[in-house]
């Protein structure tokens, strides 16, 4: 504490004078705590002092207690060096006898044994002599297990001298065995009875010698039995095609016919599998043989009958010896391609189908956990699909030529039947010709994979996309054309089109059809690519196919947008022909929007019901893309309008805005109603916003012009001051004035880039014939013009891309029925 808290303490104990009485007993007291505190202080120095004492003898009493152990461990192990030393003198003797003990034993054993091996030996030679099959075989394992325990004395003189007896034993043994076994088959098997069991002996005895002999044993009775095979069907008459269902009757016969006398064959030999195998590859030979020395080209229903034939044999070998390999699976996968009504009726096969196979896989399981020696794999390692069918593969042209034949007949013949119309109370509105074409390439599909999954399944693939992309021809062509000339060559496409009620529903049913070609295509190809070798899936492709109907689909939306364009012809003409600049009052909308709403209320109710939304929302597209700027040009095609000509014209806009507006709702379809709302508003707003132009005063008309159309050029301006009536020289004031401020862009009007060369719809990859005539202009060239300029740009531009765009999300959807069919 220092002297300044020194002196608050005592301030702060002795405020006042009279507190000062109190400084006598506080002294008492502070000494006697000093007293108390040395006392402790000196009783722990006492404490601290005694406990280092006490603390040194400790350590001092281990260290000694240490040094005694140490010394302790020291003297015992000195007495266990010499413990183990005493024990080593006394066993040292004991060592000596024990090994000598285990030599004699050693010694005496193998004497033992050889005398065991010299006996056996000998009588096994005595058993070789006799032909006594039986007993020699368990005699021949009795030696080799003996000649096991001298296999590290092959060098001693005796041994070698046994082994080699042993080994001319076993080569007598085999001499006998194989000419025994060369009189089977020859009719000595009826004529002594006792040669069988001989020579089921005998195979014990194969058995007991080298593998090597078995396998030569096998080899040879093969062959033996197949010699008179080759020399039958290497004759000039039987080596045909045509007879090649006799080879597999002749083996099957041949196998039936001794399978009692084949049984003296050890099961594990598998004598019938290996023979079978040794006549697949020889009649491999042969048949490759006489496919390739043939002359002329063979016939096709021979050439299948024997592939057929051929294909059913090996799958009856593979059945036999390889196990039951189910193969409906592939032809209830192809049933299902292109399948499109009675989806109830679909389930429920698919249903029972899925059973089958479940049952079937229990019984598998089963059939393995009791060890179903019929499954047993003696041909595990090996595959006889394919072992003789394969050699046909490169011949097989004649074949897919007559499927390629037959499927175009087929072809032309349901195009000629077709009604091109369908059945009241169909669901899919496709045409009856495209789910027949289909059934037809199901049903080659179907023959096909039975008979080959290689190059041949890959080259009738191949024919499918021809004939498919023939079927796309047809549609393409049964389109309803046009005029020709200005359109054609300003679009690419066919100009003015008359279309009926009929031909309006000809086109829908056509887009259906293409659309589900589309999709039924593709599934194709996927099937084939999972039923054909993995070796040619990769070139499995549909897309030429698909893009083939993707074409049809476009150009028939267009040619419907084309008919549609052309009832409104006359509906156009009456519009130019109004007197507007002689009207006295705003009435109701004009006869001319009544007809065109009479026009389009007849065919969207119709086209809403047979389209699907992906492609009316299409069709509803490239229509106002094409009547919006129509309408527009039209507007310039009139004469002069008075000022109540053009508030009646506004009138009629604004009712063909909202007749357009309603499209979606007629076709009782409204989820394309929202985009196609917003374009249509944009193609109709530049027909009002020139009639409002046309309204305005002529002192304001230019600043209105350049407001409401900054791209507008003066050639444009110049043809509303006309529509407003103004005289030439009224007109000049106002053009220099405008050219004067100039447009708000220098870009060309909307009218005059109408009237310009366009870009052109990519013209489809179907050819057509130019049916152009030396008279190529219809009636009024510059409305064609603006009609095949709009439909141009659109075809071109956002109306293609668009429709590009939902024809992949359509592609994609997981719910369509085609989709749910393949998944089911």
């Amino acid at each position: 504490m220092d002297k300044s808290s020194a002196l608050e303490y005592i301030n702060q104990m002795f405020p006042t004078e009279a507190s000062l009485s109190g400084v006598e007993p506080l002294m008492q007291k502070i000494h006697g705590e000093i007293r108390r505190v040395d006392a402790n202080i000196l009783s722990a120095v006492r404490q601290q002092s005694n406990s280092g004492t006490k603390a040194k003898e400790d350590l001092a009493d281990a260290t000694r207690a240490v040094e005694e152990l140490s010394y302790k461990i020291q003297e015992i192990k000195s007495k266990a060096e010499q413990s183990e030393a005493m024990v080593q003198e006394i066993c040292r003797d004991i060592k000596k006898l024990d090994f000598a003990k285990k030599n004699i034993t050693t010694t005496i054993t193998a004497l033992h044994r050889l005398t065991m091996l010299v006996s056996a030996v000998e009588q096994l030679q005595v058993m070789a002599s006799k032909r006594q099959y039986k007993e020699a075989a368990a005699q021949l394992e009795a030696v080799n297990q003996l000649c096991n325990h001298f296999e590290a004395y092959r060098d001693v003189p005796k041994i070698m001298e046994l082994r080699e007896k042993l080994n001319n034993i076993k080569q007598v043994l085999k001499s006998h065995v194989f000419s025994d076994f060369s009189s089977l088959g020859t009719g000595k098997e009826t004529e002594e009875t006792n040669l069988l069991q001989q020579l089921s002996d005998s195979c014990l005895v194969v058995d007991a010698l080298e593998s090597s002999v078995r396998e030569e044993l096998v080899n040879n009775f093969c062959s033996r039995e197949l010699t008179s095979y080759e020399q039958i069907f290497e004759g000039a008459e039987l080596a045909k095609l045509d007879k090649t269902e006799r080879r597999y009757a002749w083996i099957k016969r041949r196998i039936r016919t001794n399978e009692e006398i084949w049984k003296i064959f050890p099961a594990s030999w598998h004598v019938p599998y290996r023979l079978c195998i040794q006549f697949c590859k020889k009649t491999r030979k042969q048949v490759e043989s006489i496919l390739v020395n043939m002359k002329e080209k063979p016939e096709v229903a021979t050439l299948l009958l024997a592939l057929q034939r051929t294909v059913e044999f090996e799958k009856e070998l593979e059945k036999k010896f390889g196990g039951d390999v189910p193969t409906s699976d592939i032809g209830d996968d192809i049933e299902e391609i292109g399948t499109w009504e009675n989806n109830s009726q679909n389930i429920s096969k698919i249903r029972k189908k899925y059973e089958k196979k479940f049952a079937a896989g229990q019984e598998s399981g089963e059939n393995e956990k009791t060890g179903n020696k019929d499954l047993s794999a003696p041909g595990a390692g090996f595959n006889f699909r394919g072992i003789i069918s394969s050699c046909f593969e490169p011949h097989l042209t004649p074949y897919i030529e007559l499927e390629e034949k037959t499927l175009m007949e087929r072809l032309e013949k349901v195009v000629q039947e077709e009604t091109w119309d369908i059945e009241d109370g169909s669901q899919n509105n496709v045409l009856h010709s495209s789910t027949q074409l289909f059934s037809d390439i199901k049903k080659s599909l179907k023959r096909c994979s039975v008979l080959t999954k290689n190059q041949t399944l890959f080259n009738l693939f191949k024919v499918f996309q021809r004939v498919l992309k023939a079927y796309a021809t047809k549609l393409f062509l049964k389109l309803p054309k046009g005029g020709t000339g200005i359109v054609a060559a300003a679009t690419g496409m066919d100009g003015q089109i008359k279309v009926s009620d009929r031909d309006e529903r000809v086109i829908c049913y056509i887009v259906n059809s293409a659309e589900y070609c589309h999709k039924t295509s593709g599934e194709l190809a996927e099937k084939v690519s999972e039923i054909i070798d993995p070796h040619y899936a990769e070139g499995v492709d549909m897309s030429e196919v698909q893009d083939e109907f993707s074409a049809v689909i476009t150009k028939s939306l267009v040619t419907m947008v084309l008919g549609i364009e052309t009832k409104f012809d006359n509906e156009m003409a009456a519009m130019t022909r109004v007197p507007w600049g002689t009207l006295d009052s705003v009435g109701d909308q004009s006869g001319y929007v009544n007809g065109i709403n009479t026009i389009l209320s007849g065919s969207i109710p119709v086209l809403g019901n047979l389209l699907t939304p992906v492609y009316f929302q299409f069709f509803l597209d490239k229509l106002a893309s094409s009547l919006g700027p129509r309408f527009y040009a039209n507007i310039f095609r009139c004469k002069q309008l008075s000022e109540t000509g053009a508030q009646q014209m506004l009138l009629d806009t604004q009712a063909m805005k909202t007749i357009l507006l309603e499209i979606p709702s007629l076709a009782r379809q409204t989820s394309t109603a929202a985009s196609y709302s917003k374009f249509v508003s944009r193609e109709m707003s530049r027909a009002e916003a020139l009639l409002k132009v046309i309204l305005s005063p002529i002192d304001s008309v230019a600043d209105t012009y350049r407001a409401l159309f900054p791209e507008g050029t003066p050639m444009e301006f110049q043809r509303i001051l006309e529509l407003k009536g103004l005289k030439k020289a009224d007109q000049q004031s106002i053009l220099d004035d405008f050219n004067k401020h100039g447009p708000g862009l220098t870009q060309p009007s909307v009218s005059a880039a109408m009237r310009q060369p366009v870009p052109t719809t990519p013209a489809p990859p179907l050819a057509i014939a130019n049916q152009a005539t030396a008279a190529g202009f219809i009636a009024n060239s510059e409305d064609v013009l603006t009609r095949a300029a709009a439909l141009g740009r659109g075809a071109a531009t956002t109306g293609f891309k668009k429709f590009i765009a939902l024809t992949e999300a359509a592609k994609d959807r997981k719910d369509g029925p085609l989709r749910r069919l393949f998944n089911a």
